[in-house]
């Protein structure tokens, strides 16, 4: 089994003001990304929130979703990345666990469906995207490698530790360039779609 992990408990500092809620088409872009989640293939369905939460919780249909609350969220992006994990080792039977953050609305689906395939072969602890010469997002690790993640701290998501295992790795390529974060009024511009 394949448990999907969205990390959205940030507080937008960069944006100054919750960037979960910021309109994106006919929804906001988190909207879009948890959209975009459920039109891959994976068995169960888990969303981080901290910052906002009784806001996203209110103006976001979440039905199918395990939705996990991070107390810590201003720690930053490890302390989500651990609150997930460990929701996602005591409450699902999934061996693996694909990593996306919700505030990078342009992961392409063709990308996902060949991290799946692809983790689903490998015998490697973690699947990464490169484009072009970047490793990015999303990133499908396995329950072996989770206690680690999972003793991550600060504001680094899993990126570090799997640089610093390459033979952990198992490098997937892809041509396009890798999906940008949203965190400023110039990516919204630049990402929004044109109405």
């Amino acid at each position: 089994m394949i448990a999907a992990l969205v990390l959205a408990a940030g507080g937008s500092t960069r944006l100054g003001r919750p960037k979960q809620l910021e309109p994106w088409g006919d929804t906001t872009l988190l909207g879009h990304v948890l959209h975009l989640v459920e039109s891959a293939n994976f068995d169960e369905k888990f969303l981080v929130l901290g910052a906002q939460t009784d806001i996203v919780l209110a103006t976001h249909d979440l039905d199918g979703w395990t939705v996990v609350e991070n107390p810590e969220w201003e720690e930053g992006l490890a302390s989500s990345l651990r609150a997930g994990l460990d929701a996602v080792t005591r409450f699902s039977r999934a061996d693996l666990a694909a990593i996306f953050l919700g505030d990078q609305p342009d992961v392409d689906l063709e990308v996902v469906d060949r991290l799946i395939r692809t983790a689903r072969k490998t015998k490697r602890q973690a699947v990464v995207p490169k484009y072009r010469y970047t490793l990015a997002n999303p990133v499908i690790v396995t329950r072996p490698l989770w206690p680690r993640l999972m003793s991550l701290d600060g504001d680094e998501g899993a990126m570090r530790l799997l640089h610093a295992h390459p033979e952990w790795v198992e490098e997937v390529w892809f041509e396009q360039r890798p999906p940008r974060d949203v965190d400023t009024e110039r990516d919204i511009g630049d990402l929004r779609p044109k109405q």
